[in-house]
């Protein structure tokens, strides 16, 4: 049975983003009971930056590495194995400067890998992670899924943008906006996060 690759991202001990995330993630296992849940907290576990011997190493065949390429890999192919493995994918992040986390964009640099996760053809590039669900939950401080702030959002552009260069294109966005608004305002946005949930009838 596929897996549930969860991802969380924020430093925050009470991130809205985790919380919803794991709920979700959690709440998808409970329908699928055969999946595990594979958790990677990059926030406490940060994946190291690529680098170049990262860069050569990955334009080689893995015959030709020298032994310090062959380590320098050795993390993203976990990481791409773990990603190919999954069924469902579940993305928590802030929107941190109208973006997404560091910790996530270095995954997306370990896992985004020519002949792995796409390939360049002569039709143009074709993703390679096809068929899984992703869902992206995203926590604001204030409200980017619409109005005037809207095209701020760099974060959910992007991740449709990448995930779907890999082939990852049936993707849903869950929203926690509103949290820096007082308390009302996040209780409101977490409440309206779990109603997204359900209206999303948590299919894979």
């Amino acid at each position: 049975m596929p897996s549930i690759l969860l991802l969380t991202t924020s430093p925050r001990a009470d991130s809205y983003s985790t919380k919803i995330a794991t709920e979700l993630a959690e709440g998808l296992r409970a329908l699928q009971p055969a999946s595990a849940i594979v958790h990677r907290n990059l926030a406490t576990e940060p994946l190291p930056h690529i680098d170049d011997v990262f860069a050569a190493a990955i334009r080689k065949p893995a015959d030709k590495r020298s032994a310090e390429e062959s380590e320098s890999v050795r993390k993203s192919d976990e990481l791409v194995a773990e990603l190919l493995s999954a069924g469902t994918l579940v993305i928590g992040t802030g929107l941190i400067n109208f973006s997404i986390y560091a910790s996530l964009k270095t995954w997306i640099d370990h896992v985004a890998r020519a002949g792995l996760t796409f390939k360049y053809t002569e039709k143009g590039p074709i993703g390679l992670a096809r068929g899984k669900k992703a869902y992206i939950v995203l926590a604001a401080g204030g409200v980017y899924s619409h109005g005037p702030a809207a095209s701020m959002n760099h974060a959910v552009p992007y991740l449709h943008s990448v995930l779907g260069f890999m082939g990852i294109t049936d993707i849903e966005t869950i929203y926690v906006e509103g949290v820096s608004m007082g308390v009302d305002a996040a209780e409101k946005a977490v409440a309206a996060a779990r109603i997204r949930i359900g209206q999303l009838a948590l299919v894979a």
